[in-house]
């Protein structure tokens, strides 16, 4: 069962100019940051607030490392912006499964490990009513926590 918001993923050119803005105008801090080489970012978790879940909600900015990552190609694309909204899960494998037995093409055949060792999977967006749909299982409590 889907249980929150986990991110919004937003896609920027440069990343250290975009985490200037959210903390300048809104205040919003890092909380986690890294490369993802399979991806083909480099992103900043910024931490909105604690979830009734144990979990959080965040904003993601992803400034691809290569042009040919998907990120640098929807950038290419789209320009800078929403890129996809993450919904948390317990269980990502038997969420996609559920959501794949009513005919929505999961783009993953089994979870990959995503930002803070997170488990995910994503939605077709053409499925999702042209909203490109990440699925998100949390690490452990504390298990990568980087400020």
């Amino acid at each position: 069962m889907l249980t929150r918001i986990d991110h919004i993923g937003i896609a920027c050119r440069d990343l250290d100019k975009t985490v200037e803005f959210y903390r300048s105008t809104y205040g919003f801090e890092v909380f986690h940051s890294e490369v993802n080489e399979e991806q083909g970012v480099r992103e900043a978790m910024l931490k909105i607030n604690d979830t009734g879940d144990g979990g959080a909600s965040y904003l993601q900015l992803l400034e691809p490392i290569r042009e040919d990552s998907p990120v640098g190609k929807w950038l290419e694309k789209n320009g800078e912006g929403v890129h996809h909204i993450a919904f948390g899960t317990a269980d990502v494998d038997a969420d996609s499964e559920s959501i794949r037995a009513k005919g929505v093409r999961v783009l993953y055949e089994q979870p990959r490990i995503g930002s803070m060792g997170s488990r995910i999977t994503f939605l077709h967006p053409k499925d999702c009513g042209g909203v490109l749909t990440e699925l998100v299982t949390s690490a452990e409590p504390g298990a990568h926590e980087d400020h």
